[in-house]
């Protein structure tokens, strides 16, 4: 049975996330290479203020995905697998090990830079729960305008649709999918509109700063959430990860094709469960553990068990 990690994106940040990272060798190498990397102290990224910027909060993302495989892999061995929502491609790619861990996070950075540069207020996502795909589309696309435009940015599941744009544009998305019976719509942490069209210029312009950075071959598989399957060399890796702030995410359609082919075990790294809440809602095979809820014991006994019936 094959394993494979997740990796949560954007609006699963927490004050204190790394703070409660495991006391272990893997992750206090993580945080030193972290520090030496960015010439920070790695507890001033993850505070309440902090998370309140883009930048900060994808460097706070990445350096607890990366610190938690890391544990979890000296503790039960190497996943079969990786895959990131958003942010949490990067993380993905680093285990996978498409991309070293130091080039991640100066690329990190400059994401995170070039997006909140790119639309410092006024913008963000919202979810809409309980309508398809379709509809929400269409609601988009009848309130869409120049000057408030709106664009359907994840397809997290058949029901859980999120929109990115313009914020006085989101208000009018919400009243318009309560009223054609959403259960519920909610505004996402997030202070800019990614998986768009209005991340074009920003993704170019981390295109170029990703020009001279090394890429590798995965050694374990790499899936990617946007194009919906697995990738296999290293440029097409560095095209998925330095544009996926500016396409769509389709996290249902691409878990079900992880699990189709064979990783029947997804083990979700911290600070989120929102991956493994999906599960369900896909209808497919194997288990979704997440690890803030399994427990940083339990996961690692799940995944040397995977491991073990696998041999």
């Amino acid at each position: 049975m094959g394993v494979v990690f997740t990796f949560p994106g954007q609006g699963a940040q927490r004050a204190g996330m790394i703070a409660e990272l495991p006391d272990s060798a893997a992750v206090h190498d993580t945080l030193a290479e972290t520090a030496d990397v960015l010439g920070r102290d790695v507890s001033t990224l993850d505070n309440s203020d902090a998370l309140k910027g883009t930048e900060t909060t994808q460097l706070a993302l990445t350096v607890v995905g990366v610190a938690s495989a890391r544990h979890l892999i000296a503790e039960a061995g190497t996943p079969d697998a990786a895959m990131g929502l958003s942010i949490g491609a990067w993380p993905a790619a680093v285990i996978a090990g498409a991309i070293g861990y130091a080039d991640a996070l100066i690329l990190v950075a400059a994401r995170g830079r070039l997006m909140a540069e790119a639309y410092p207020q006024s913008y963000g996502m919202s979810a809409v729960i309980g309508l398809d795909e379709d509809r929400v589309q269409e609601l988009a696309a009848d309130l869409y305008s120049d000057d408030a435009p709106l664009y359907v940015g994840n397809v997290n599941s058949d029901t859980q649709i999120v929109v990115a744009g313009r914020d006085d544009a989101l208000d009018r998305l919400a009243e318009a999918a309560t009223a054609k019976g959403a259960s519920r719509v909610q505004r996402l942490d997030m202070a800019v509109p990614s998986h768009c069209a209005l991340l074009d210029v920003p993704a170019e312009r981390l295109a170029e700063a990703a020009a001279d950075t090394t890429f590798h071959a995965p050694a374990c598989a790499y899936f990617s959430a946007n194009r919906r399957r697995r990738l296999w060399q290293a440029d097409d890796i560095r095209d998925d990860l330095v544009y996926n702030m500016a396409r769509t995410v389709y996290w249902a359609a691409s878990a079900r094709i992880v699990h189709e082919s064979g990783y029947e075990l997804a083990v979700e790294m911290p600070p989120a469960r929102v991956l493994t809440r999906l599960h369900p809602a896909m209808e497919g095979p194997g288990e979704a553990v997440a690890v803030i809820d399994a427990g940083w014991h339990n996961a690692a006994a799940l995944i040397w068990r995977a491991h073990t019936s696998a041999d």
